[in-house]
């Protein structure tokens, strides 16, 4: 069964509904549940959508069909366009007006051959900020949004954080702030690659910055432990928000600064657990253990996901770019855990 970004949907086994927000793989998404200010991410084979819990005798009336999945405008051109033989430049923001005159749709262009993970926030003086995250493709323009004209005088500050995915984990976050000057902004119009129209187009990350390298692995004669208490900071140290925190030296020098999810050592597993089910009961695990890990002033810790197919490690990537107390995050090699671990940094 295919599910789309805004499809309603119900837990198959806990008769919960959401709405889909993100397609994390093909046959994961990340729900947002109704009445909670919670994302998870839940296997296609555990969902089901509203109108399958009918009976026969519920009129076809009542049955909507769930909106389609946002889609590029169908003049875009193939990437084999003569952009795609000339040197590329990284990652851009496009705005391309709307044919109403009255707004612009969104785009984040990434003409390399890197697959990434981003954040992007949208913030104006005034308005809540709006927010966007997930997989950037190699060679694609990605819909993130879109923007009015009226809002252009607010001055909206647009923040972008992303992560080039590599085979040794995630790359080195990048980080860019746009601040939108409409005067400078309607100077020129620009024929954006990937999407070959005119749009006042912006650069954000150049692809050099893209190709460094993830951050080499600590000594191979350290052992984990060795290494997180050696990195861990005192909390009388801290000069972020968080050292208003009154934490106790003695609650820190306890905190164990990793947490294996291997499901078979997770109290409240059992062997006739779903998929879903399994990687809920993970991430409850791990949510409890970042929110510890900031409460006791932890400068950095390692979650331990292990191998498999990575869809572990992906939605636990999802939830620390939601997160702002976390810095950074790198999937590196370690001599005991292999990229079996993420190294997740606080600020």
């Amino acid at each position: 069964m295919l599910f789309a970004k805004g499809s309603r949907v119900v837990l198959r086994h806990s008769a919960e509904q959401g709405v889909v927000t993100d397609i994390l793989d093909k046959d994961l998404l990340m729900v947002r549940l109704d009445g909670q200010d919670i994302e998870i991410p839940v296997f296609t084979e555990d969902l089901e959508r509203p109108q399958d819990q009918h009976t026969s005798s519920v009129k076809a009336r009542y049955i909507q069909t769930p909106p389609a999945p946002p889609a590029l405008q169908p003049d875009l051109p193939a990437a084999e366009s003569q952009y795609a033989i000339l040197k590329s430049v990284g990652i851009q923001l496009a705005f391309d007006p709307r044919q109403d005159g009255k707004a612009f749709s969104l785009f984040l262009l990434n003409d390399t051959d890197f697959e990434l993970v981003f954040h992007l926030s949208q913030e104006k003086t005034g308005r809540p900020a709006r927010t966007c995250h997930g997989k950037l493709p190699a060679v694609h323009a990605l819909p993130v949004g879109e923007m009015s004209i009226d809002e252009l005088n607010d001055l909206p500050v647009l923040l972008l954080r992303c992560a080039r995915i590599t085979t040794a984990g995630l790359g080195p976050e990048l980080n860019k702030e746009l601040k939108i000057k409409p005067k400078i902004f309607f100077s020129k119009l620009t024929t954006a690659p990937i999407l070959n129209r005119p749009v006042h187009l912006f650069r954000l990350i150049e692809r050099k910055e893209l190709q460094q390298a993830p951050t080499p692995p600590p000594p191979a004669t350290e052992d984990l432990k060795t290494y997180t208490l050696r990195k861990a900071r005192p909390a009388s140290r801290h000069t972020s928000p968080r050292a208003s925190y009154k934490h106790e030296v003695q609650e820190l020098a306890n905190f164990s600064h990793e947490i294996d999810l291997h499901a078979e050592n997770l109290q409240g597993y059992h062997s006739r657990m779903t998929n879903g089910e399994i990687i809920r009961l993970q991430l409850g695990y791990f949510e409890r253990f970042i929110e510890k890990a900031i409460q006791v002033g932890a400068e950095r810790v390692f979650v331990i996901h292990g191998v498999g197919k990575g869809k572990l490690r992906d939605a636990i990537a999802s939830r620390l770019l939601q997160m702002d107390e976390v810095k950074t995050f790198h999937n590196n090699f370690h001599p005991r855990y292999g990229f079996g671990a993420t190294e997740v940094v606080f600020r």
